[in-house]
């Protein structure tokens, strides 16, 4: 049975009826056909198909570390980012952000919305989780854990595609983490501190991207070189 909102949105919004069918998707991404067999008040009860892998799910998990933007750039990269397949969005605080934050629990809960809303839209089957902001050497130190922690930086030559080649040729799961700056980008020293954590310093081309236009290039590089756009 569904409950709440997603109950709501299904009987009253979606207008659904007894007989309809619906995917629900569980929270380890397996997907189910249901069959609605009741709408009560606060409620929707289904009859369910067999459990599959959700086909929408990227087989490379991408986690996108966001350096802090101003105004409502952040709700954006969080809308495509879910579209394009992204597993978790990361922001973070580096020297040239130019947005201070504030009132940080209340948008974090209009980021876990919108992560919802997309990913319902586009069909994925998971929603990724929201979380905290972290300062720059705590972002590096989670994607040192990573198979493939990169940097993409406006002064870099190095193409994506040999990187993630190379990657993939090691024959284990591939887990990519990419830091995109913000509005300011990053100093020499930043840059000097991801190399240290293990960051391949990667470029997206010669032109200057705006910050809420570089995660999208660089996840689209990303799914596109790792076979997730086929």
């Amino acid at each position: 049975a569904l409950t709440g909102p997603d109950a709501h949105h299904l009987a009253h919004v979606m207008r659904a009826k007894i007989g309809d069918t619906v995917l629900l998707c569980a929270p380890d991404a397996t997907e189910y056909t249901g069959t609605i067999t009741a709408i009560e008040p606060g409620r929707v009860s289904f009859t369910v198909s067999e459990g599959l892998p959700s086909t929408a799910e990227p087989r490379t998990e991408v986690t996108l570390f966001v350096g802090y933007p101003k105004q409502g750039k952040l709700e954006d990269v969080i809308r495509h980012s879910v579209e394009l397949g992204v597993s978790e969005v990361v922001p973070f605080f580096s020297r040239y952000c130019v947005a201070a934050p504030k009132k940080e629990d209340a948008k974090n809960e209009r980021y876990r919305r919108i992560a919802a809303e997309a990913a319902k839209q586009c069909g994925r089957g998971v929603v990724p989780p929201g979380l905290p902001l972290l300062e720059l050497p705590q972002a590096l130190e989670q994607m040192q854990r990573t198979g493939c922690p990169i940097l993409f930086y406006e002064n870099a030559t190095a193409p994506a595609k040999q990187v993630i080649a190379k990657a993939r040729e090691s024959g284990k799961e591939l887990e990519i983490a990419v830091l995109i700056g913000a509005e300011g980008g990053f100093d020499e020293d930043e840059v000097a501190l991801a190399m240290e954590h293990g960051c391949h310093i990667l470029s997206l081309g010669k032109r200057i991207l705006r910050c809420e236009t570089a995660p999208l290039a660089a996840l689209t590089i990303l799914m596109y070189e790792t076979g997730n756009m086929e």
